[in-house]
Order: structure tokens, then C-alpha cells, then sequence
């Protein structure tokens, strides 16, 4: 066994590494658990006392010799081994950076203005009852909005819907607090509609306003502050007399507009002095208080801001179009 260890000796103190595999290689053959110096004191263990003494100085110093060899080599090859320069005069790594949607982007800007002049903004539900999303509002039992076609419904048996506007928070906001109020709702709602200008989920902001003495002069001089500020003080505006279940009188109101060199008006938006049946299904006193109400599709705010043509853009996730509002 004496010449055995000699001979492992030898090889360990000859023994030379390049790389990391190297150093491995030599841990594994001659330090490791199952290494041939552990192998040798396996048999050390078997041997009789008298052959130990002659044995056992030798292996200890191999196994010493084994291990400082094994730290030599590590020592040496991190030493070969440099540290990668790092050129700090190279540009940074490039992080995409996010943006509002553009939806979000006119949602935030119209609540500001409203909020400039008083209004507070109210939340509701999106899946309604007949009770507030039609009944309270006016709307008789064979109206249009109530069939299947035109809206989603949840159940049938329940009369459970997908709000089709956010007048249903005007509702809930008069049942459970008291005059005077001035707020706007806005939010999702769902009607069963698609094509380039129409989206089966889309975005409103309605407006509410329930006072003594409220007339239609206050209605138009909030809607002028609004368009103005939205769209600038030079664009021209004008009322057409409407219907709409919830306000008596009703109006929808336009805004000039020119395309490709062509002067049009478009319509953006439908207001109205709220009807007094509403107000009593709300339980207030309609020889009392008066109010007006109008509602805005957002999506057509931001169609007609940003010259949009197809409202479908607003929902494919396209970071090509998503980009262009950073």
C-alpha cells in the first residue's frame, strides 16, 4: 500500500488544470468521497494495528498534499482568468415604456373638467335590473332597448342585464341621496351593436345635475364650457330637438366639423331637462326640483380627437396604434 500512495503522490503533484472541468476532474479523482485516497482509508481501517504505523503518516500527508493542491489550482486558474471589461461608454439597454390607453386618456381628461366645476363622479354596478336601468328611467314596456337584439340580457326570468347606459347610477345616486346633486357616472356599458363606429362594449359619461330652479340655459351654458374646453373655443356647436324617455325637453347637440375639406356636423352627444316621472320614481319632489341630464360616448370623444375612423382599433391591442398616444 506504501508504494500505491507514493504513486498517487506523484500523480497529485504533478497534476496540472486549464479550466474549471480541470479541477473538477481532479476533486473527483483524488479528494472526493469516492475518490482513491478515501478508497485508501477504507483499507486503512481493515489493516491490523501492527501494519497501521507504518501506514498511516504516509496517508494523512497525502491527503494534506491532496487538498492543498486542490486550493493551488483553484488559486491559479482565477488568477488566468480576467474580469470582462465593462464599457461604461455603451448606450443603456432600451425598456419599452407604457402609455394610457386613449379611451383612459379622454375618461380622465373629461372628469377633470367636470370635477373643475363641481361635479363629483359616481360608480355602479354593471350588470343592472329592469328597475334601473329601464323602468325608473322612463322607458315603456315595448321600447326598443327592451328586446333580446338590442341588449344583453342575464335573465330573462330576473330581468337581469348588462347596463346599456350609465344612467342607471343616476338613478341609484337620487334613490339614496338627497338634492342638491351635481355628478357625473362614467363607465362601461354593453348594447348588441358592431361595426366601425359602433362596439358591443364601449364607454359613456352621463351627467347629472338636480337643483331648485335648473333650467334648460344652464344645461346649454355647461355643455358650451365643456365643448369649448374639449375641443377648443372655435368650434361651432348646435341643438336639434329630440326623444329620449328620461328628459322632457330632449335635445342631441353637434359640433362642426370638416373632413377631407368638407364642412358636416356630427352629433356627439344627446341632453335633455330630466323628466319628472323620473324624478318622482326617485322619490323627490318634481314641483320642487328640476335638473338636466346628458350622456357622452367616450369612444367618439377620442374618435373624433385623435381622426380615428375605425372605433374597433380602441380593442385589438395593436402596439402599433397603442404607440402613437405615449
Amino acid at each position: 500500500m506504501l508504494k500505491e500512495i507514493e504513486i498517487i503522490n506523484e500523480q497529485v503533484a504533478t497534476f496540472t488544470a486549464t479550466c474549471q472541468q480541470d479541477i473538477e476532474k481532479f476533486r473527483r479523482e483524488f479528494t472526493g468521497k469516492n475518490g482513491v485516497i478515501q478508497s485508501f482509508f477504507d483499507r486503512f481501517r481493515e489493516l491490523p494495528p501492527e501494519s497501521r504505523k507504518s501506514i498511516g503518516a504516509p496517508l494523512n500527508l497525502l491527503k494534506q498534499s491532496a487538498l492543498q493542491k486542490l486550493q493551488a489550482l483553484q488559486e491559479n486558474l482565477n488568477k488566468q482568468t480576467k474580469p470582462v471589461a465593462f464599457d461604461f461608454t455603451l448606450p443603456s439597454r432600451q425598456f419599452e415604456v407604457g402609455s394610457h390607453h386613449p379611451i383612459s386618456l379622454v375618461m380622465e381628461e373629461v372628469i377633470g373638467l367636470f370635477e373643475r366645476i363641481g361635479f363629483s363622479v359616481k360608480d355602479g354596478p354593471e350588470m343592472e335590473d329592469d328597475w334601473h336601468n329601464f323602468t325608473a328611467l322612463n322607458f315603456p314596456e315595448d321600447h326598443p332597448a327592451r328586446d333580446m337584439q338590442d341588449t344583453f340580457f342575464i335573465s330573462r326570468e330576473d330581468k337581469m342585464v348588462l347596463r346599456t347606459h350609465t344612467s342607471s347610477i343616476q338613478v341609484r345616486t337620487l334613490e339614496t341621496e338627497t338634492p342638491p346633486l351635481r355628478f357625473i357616472s362614467p363607465g362601461r356599458v354593453y348594447r348588441c351593436d358592431s361595426d366601425a363606429t359602433h362596439s358591443p362594449v364601449f364607454h359613456q359619461i352621463e351627467c347629472m345635475c338636480i337643483e331648485k330652479n335648473v333650467s334648460f340655459a344652464d344645461l346649454k351654458d355647461v355643455l358650451y364650457y365643456f365643448v369649448h374646453a374639449f375641443f377648443g373655443k372655435e368650434v361651432q356647436i348646435r341643438f336639434r330637438p329630440s326623444y329620449f324617455p328620461f328628459t322632457e325637453p330632449s335635445a342631441e347637440m353637434d359640433i362642426g366639423w370638416e373632413v377631407n375639406g368638407v364642412f358636416r356636423w356630427m352629433e356627439i352627444l344627446g341632453c335633455g331637462m330630466v323628466d319628472p316621472n323620473v324624478l318622482r320614481n326617485c322619490n323627490i319632489d318634481a314641483d320642487i326640483y328640476s335638473g338636466y341630464a346628458f350622456g357622452v360616448g367616450v369612444e367618439r370623444l377620442a374618435m373624433l380627437r385623435y381622426k380615428i375612423k375605425d372605433i374597433r382599433l380602441f380593442y385589438e391591442n395593436d402596439l402599433r396604434f397603442l404607440g402613437q398616444f405615449r
